[in-house]
């Protein structure tokens, strides 16, 4: 397994620890209404970059497309989840659209890996 897949792997463990981080907050402060959408997009695209990696390394997908896919979703979460969660701690956004960005590029990568998927093998 190459660098890429191991250090997708990696962030994906972050974005599962911090999706449960969020969901705990969630439900145990008061008025923070904020935060299970963040767990959500961090819990569900932390399994969809296991796996995309998986299936990069089983070769059921184009290699690089397929980890393009899922660099995606680790950053497009984060954005989403990211200014989400900024805004329910210091009441401000990381930038102007930050979470729309973060879910027009989690749209974009999954079509991304669909192309992968119907793109021709390679290893």
């Amino acid at each position: 397994m190459n660098r890429a897949a191991r250090s997708l792997i990696v962030l994906a463990g972050i974005m599962g620890a911090d999706g449960v981080i969020l969901a705990a907050a969630s439900a145990h402060l008061s008025d923070a209404s904020r935060l299970a959408p963040a767990s959500s997009m961090l819990l569900f695209h932390a399994c969809a970059v296991l796996a995309t990696v998986a299936l990069v390394a089983r070769a059921l997908v184009h290699a690089r497309i397929g980890l393009a896919a899922a660099a995606g979703f680790v950053i497009a979460a984060g954005l989403f989840a990211g200014d989400l969660t900024l805004r329910q701690y210091a009441g401000h956004g990381l930038f102007p659209f930050a979470a729309p960005t973060g879910g027009t590029l989690l749209i974009a990568s999954w079509l991304t890996l669909a192309i992968a998927a119907a793109w021709p093998r390679r290893g």
